[in-house]
């Protein structure tokens, strides 16, 4: 199965609480890597990613963190800060060495118990990355993930973590999404529904159908999609935020409607090339853009796909 680690440099590593129903999932790199980020959705919160927009400075990404729990998740990037300055990774200060970890969180409270990932389930998602296939479904941040949501949460399906990789001529590009949209999920490639919003009879159908326009669905900021696209093709700053921007559409591709104003979706890109690499051209970067865009479609049909029931929650998976 090609999954994100089949790009090599990284390894990823899960948290999984399914009593709680939340968790965190990271990626580390095996050499500080080049980041940077597009952030679409309204509700977007994150910690250490500003630095990655254009014009940002740091140029060293130790890892990425996806958590679980909304913003009280945002302690467990405190544990996986802690694993990497214990072995002495981080960007050197006069002082001491920071490592860089951004993250972002999603909103999964309303389903499992009272639960948010801590420090040290940020740790132990470190502790536990290996460069084997990335594990789909109920783990790490897909653990609380629900979509199809327009309808309420009564209404929704289990959303889950997907990955995909594919190798576009010389480069490689790898995707990590976790799947936890207000809107429906089709497949990209037909059409056909694959979770939709469930009415209270039962039938399934788009808002713009329903016998009802009342708004039942969950509030502002309860709804997030993380996406995660790595490449070794050498690319700066500029062309990993445009690199990121394009991956939108994969998202946009799979979820219906995307970028609500009820979500928060945020795609990062890094590059861990060698920083003494050429810089790949625009060309180049425009073809590994629109892999990325049908990797990320891709990415979300089997993140939701591999999600089994949780907490009440059905699957698709049955």
């Amino acid at each position: 199965m090609s999954t994100l680690t089949s790009l090599g440099g990284l390894r990823v590593g899960h948290a999984t609480d399914l009593e709680g129903g939340t968790g965190c999932t990271v990626v580390l790199f095996d050499a500080p890597a080049l980041g940077g980020v597009d952030i679409g959705g309204g509700f977007a919160s994150t910690r250490q990613a500003d630095s990655l927009r254009p014009g940002g400075r740091v140029n060293e990404v130790h890892a990425f963190l996806f958590t679980g729990g909304s913003a009280f998740g945002m302690d467990a990037a405190s544990g996986c800060m802690a694993y990497l300055e214990e072995r002495g990774i981080g960007f050197r200060t006069t002082t001491a060495r920071i490592p860089t970890v951004p993250t972002a969180v999603l909103y999964d409270l309303g389903i499992g118990r009272d639960a948010r990932p801590d420090a040290a389930m940020g740790r132990l998602a470190c502790e536990r990355a290996s460069a084997d296939p990335v594990e789909e479904g109920n783990v790490g941040a897909g653990t609380g993930c629900t979509v199809a949501k327009r309808l309420g949460y009564a209404g929704a399906w289990k959303g889950g973590i997907g990955s995909t990789f594919a190798r576009v001529g010389r480069y490689g590009v790898g995707v990590l999404v976790a799947v936890n949209a207000l809107g429906d999920i089709r497949d990209p490639r037909t059409g056909r529904p694959i979770a939709v919003a469930r009415g209270p009879e039962g039938w399934e159908s788009p808002v713009a159908d329903a016998p009802t326009r009342e708004p039942v669905g969950p509030g502002p900021g309860e709804n997030t999609t993380l996406a995660l696209v790595c490449t070794d093709a050498p690319f700066d700053r500029n062309q990993l935020c445009h690199l990121a921007r394009m991956a939108q559409g994969g998202m946009a591709r799979a979820i219906h409607p995307h970028n609500s104003p009820f979500d928060g979706d945020i795609v990062f890109a890094a590059s861990i090339a060698s920083r003494e690499a050429a810089r790949a051209d625009d060309l180049v970067l425009a073809e590994l853009g629109e892999a990325a865009i049908e990797l990320v479609a891709e990415a979300i049909v089997r993140g939701v796909r591999a999600a089994r029931p949780l907490h009440g929650v059905p699957a698709v998976s049955g």
